[in-house]
């Protein structure tokens, strides 16, 4: 009786811990992702989410995304619970467009036909309220409003819409009538177009080299010390390139002008890839944030996850979105940041390219799979029983801080989220792959975590991380990525020390080089129009060729160019910046 009063002591304050002392996120973010009920006929299964909307509603979290039944509310931007309507459209709803003003949250969805728009006075109890349907179908050549964005200007005491979603047609916009429930005034305006021909970045296709022509879309306004921000996605989701750009101006309908250091939110390399068509919201201590869409595409091409990432405006005026170390634990702020970087916490990633073995194998889904920071490949177990396991060998011992696992919808036939889509596992770790030490257990509730990011309740020494296998819902025991986060006791990597940049023939593009470092996991890519305005990264791992070729540049702008290296221990020191004009 004693061992087991004891037992139960210690799983209660293990639990306790494990909730009370989160202090950090990892991207994507770690929500219930729900099965896309529409692809049933399809016979394709996938967890749908794409398109954030996040909203600061009375200071509390909301978010909604594409075809989810629902949304999700939090008091954190880390814990998040699901909300079901009590009505919602038949056909759900994509890329919807969500407002906060004063005591009311507006919701309206993507539509080719009359929809009304919601409005919601108390969010999470699922109650939706509407207005009449806001109009008869728009005219074909305005596509739409798909892709719609609110956006209410306190200053003027006007409403606006601005939508558009083709590789034909542009972001369009409206004022709308706040005296006739919003509906349109109809003095439709043609706002942005894509221009790929000048803007590196906005050609389609992975890394930017397909010739099809490329898609705006996911429109959103942002009003910052009197000036206008128009953002938009481009130039597909399907791609690692996805990203954000933004349009200025000094009136809520333009004209417009185009950003230097576009796009403003740019995620290429990594496990996390794609940072386009979100929105921007600020927290309840003043920070900015940008949230996009990754890219999966495992079992259908729009198969997408969230993420967020910090965001700011410079003095310049300037809006940016910091995606270096995008995919890596970052603290959630308690106060306003000064730095773009301070959110980063300096836990590096130990997993990369380490031995993983398993219990069982099904075909050639090998666990190597698990530690090639590559989410379209994965493991998958002989059979999806309670006991299964996987086994990762970090070499030597090191302070683990954090994991996070992604589960893979391999051949499912699920298509809609219910009771029984849930994930449980444990975690272990050992000094010597014989004796081991429970160090995170998630099989006390029944959540579905198909991107569980676990920040440990206190730093855990070890050179081997067991996942040990209890249940998910699907067909098959597949994960793509087991994720390890901390440091090790080794010194910093050095920096790189050549480093050379030429401006292509082409000059939306540029060849990169640069020297190897020892024991290096990585180098990042820092770029921006300014020595001191290095906005963009792009991540390589040490294991690829030191070289890149970037194809994201403005055809006339000037740019400046660094390199940094990181290891399982830290960061080096950032080298000098290069001119290219």
């Amino acid at each position: 009786m004693k061992s087991l009063l004891v037992s139960i002591i210690i799983l209660a304050s293990f639990t306790q811990a494990q909730t009370s002392g989160i202090k950090s996120y990892c991207n994507p973010i770690d929500i219930n992702y729900q099965y896309n009920f529409e692809q049933k006929k399809l016979q394709i299964s996938y967890r749908s989410a794409a398109d954030p909307v996040i909203i600061n509603h009375k200071g509390e979290y909301f978010l909604f995304a594409t075809i989810s039944g629902g949304w999700w509310y939090s008091k954190d931007l880390l814990n998040w619970n699901f909300v079901k309507p009590d009505k919602w459209p038949v056909e759900d709803v994509c890329a919807p467009a969500a407002i906060s003003v004063r005591d009311t949250l507006f919701l309206f969805q993507s539509t080719f036909s009359r929809r009304p728009i919601y409005f919601l006075t108390d969010p999470k109890s699922g109650h939706l309220n509407y207005f009449k349907p806001l109009t008869e179908r728009l005219h074909d050549s305005l596509c739409g409003p798909w892709d719609p964005s609110l956006f209410y200007d306190e200053d003027l005491d006007k409403w606006y819409m601005y939508w558009g979603s083709s590789n034909v047609y542009p972001i369009y916009g409206d004022e709308l009538d706040k005296n006739n429930q919003l509906s349109f005034k109809k003095y439709f305006k043609k706002l942005i177009y894509l221009h790929p021909k000048e803007h590196g970045w906005e050609r389609f296709g992975y890394e930017h080299r397909d010739t099809i022509k490329p898609f705006i879309e996911g429109a959103w306004m942002t009003k910052h010390n009197k000036k206008y921000y128009l953002m938009y996605g481009a130039p597909g989701t399907e791609y690692n390139v996805y990203a954000n750009g933004v349009y200025t101006s000094d009136h809520p309908l333009g004209p417009f002008e185009y950003a230097p250091n576009n796009p403003v939110s740019y995620k290429p390399g990594g496990y996390v890839t794609g940072a386009g068509h979100g929105n921007t919201f600020q927290d309840n201590f003043g920070n900015w944030w940008n949230t996009g869409t990754p890219w999966l595409a495992v079992n259908w091409n729009f198969e997408r996850r969230i993420a967020m990432f910090p965001a700011g405006f410079d003095d310049d005026g300037l809006m940016y979105s910091n995606t270096r170390f995008g995919d890596f634990p970052h603290y959630l702020p308690t106060e306003k940041w000064s730095n773009k970087n301070d959110l980063f916490i300096g836990w590096m990633l130990l997993s990369y390219r380490k031995n993983a073995t398993a219990s069982t194998m099904l075909d050639d889904f090998t666990p190597d799979n698990l530690t090639d920071e590559n989410p379209r490949t994965f493991w998958i177990a002989e059979n999806n029983n309670p006991g299964e396991w996987v086994v990762i060998d970090l070499k030597k011992i090191k302070s683990i801080r954090a994991l996070q696992i992604n589960f893979t919808d391999y051949k499912n036939n699920i298509y809609k989220s219910d009771s029984t889509v849930y994930t449980q596992f444990k975690i272990y770790s050992s000094t010597d792959n014989n004796n081991w030490k429970l160090i995170a257990d998630l099989t006390t509730e029944k959540r579905d975590r198909p991107n569980a990011y676990i920040e440990l309740p206190e730093e855990v020494k070890a050179q081997y991380i067991k996942y040990e296998h209890v249940y998910v819902a699907s067909k098959y025991l597949a994960i793509s990525d087991i994720r390890i986060f901390g440091n090790d006791d080794s010194p910093l990597p050095e920096t790189p020390k050549t480093f050379s940049v030429k401006r292509d023939d082409d000059r939306r593009n540029a060849f990169i080089a640069w020297s190897e470092v020892k024991d290096a996991v990585g180098y990042n890519i820092l770029w921006g129009i300014k020595s001191d305005k290095l906005y963009q990264t792009y991540q390589v791992f040490a294991d690829k060729e030191t070289k890149l070729e970037l194809r994201a540049l403005t055809l006339n702008q000037d740019y400046y160019f660094a390199i940094e290296a990181f290891n399982e221990s830290g960061v080096s020191q950032l080298s000098e910046t290069i001119y290219c004009k």
